[in-house]
């Protein structure tokens, strides 16, 4: 069974947290979880899907030797100081596999799943989280 993640981030450092299975949480539904990092309450991410800026966002897989390849966006996203992906991730049945970037990388990991029908996933320090799907 495919679980679905919920993602918080920070509001003072912008890390992330994810809940795995929020299902096993008390809460009566995801959005009721609370979330907090150094006294900051953190905020609960939506997935977005569509793109209609002039940087795009959603996470494109491919097929390549050995695995998959994640590029953020069908133009290459930034990756400067003040705007980059922060990470990239895939969720294939109940695996879950994370690659973190950082300034001056390329928008792009690898992931050794055998086929391409995967969720992708992609956090962007400015603009959030992003799915392929």
């Amino acid at each position: 069974m495919e679980k679905n993640p919920v993602f918080f981030k920070c509001p003072g450092c912008s890390g992330t947290v994810m809940i795995m299975d929020p299902g096993m949480c008390k809460a009566p539904s995801a959005d009721a979880l609370s979330v907090s990092c150094s006294g900051n309450e953190m905020t609960m991410l939506s997935e977005q899907t569509a793109d209609f800026a002039k940087e795009k966002h959603v996470p494109m897989v491919e097929k390549v030797e050995g695995g998959i390849k994640v590029t953020v966006g069908s133009t290459p996203h930034p990756m400067a100081e003040e705007h980059y992906i922060m990470w990239i991730g895939v969720q294939a049945g109940d695996d879950f596999m994370v690659h973190y970037l950082k300034p001056g990388d390329a928008p792009e990991a690898f992931f050794p799943c055998p086929d391409t029908d995967v969720k992708a996933f992609e956090c962007c320090n400015v603009h959030n989280l992003w799915v392929n799907r």
